[in-house]
């Protein structure tokens, strides 16, 4: 969880995310939205790896990046147990898979 919150302090993996929620991309198509240096990509990138928010597939010579969206819900669970103290972080957690999966 540690790792999530430190992947989400950056607004620019925060942007990742959010274009990520639509569509899986490579890194090159991910990049195109931003100016920054291709090292700086990678290194944003991997940190949302290892934080399990993306999930990378090589397809020939790129690798996709796809949200993980299990951990987002586990992590927006948690979040919501902060405020709904008396409900547990897996039903937050249910609730949002339920949710998507009805999308």
């Amino acid at each position: 969880m540690n790792d999530a919150f430190k992947a989400l302090a950056d607004p620019t993996r925060r942007k990742i995310l959010q274009l990520l929620k639509d569509k899986s991309m490579s890194a090159g198509d991910i990049a195109e939205h931003f100016q920054i240096s291709k090292p700086s990509m990678s290194h944003h990138l991997s940190i949302l790896k290892q934080a399990g928010l993306v999930l990378d597939e090589r397809q020939g010579q790129n690798i996709i990046y796809t949200l993980h969206t299990t951990v987002v819900a586990d992590v927006i669970g948690w979040m919501f147990s902060i405020v709904q103290s008396d409900v547990p972080v897996e039903k937050h957690s249910n609730d949002i898979k339920k949710m998507e999966e009805s999308e």
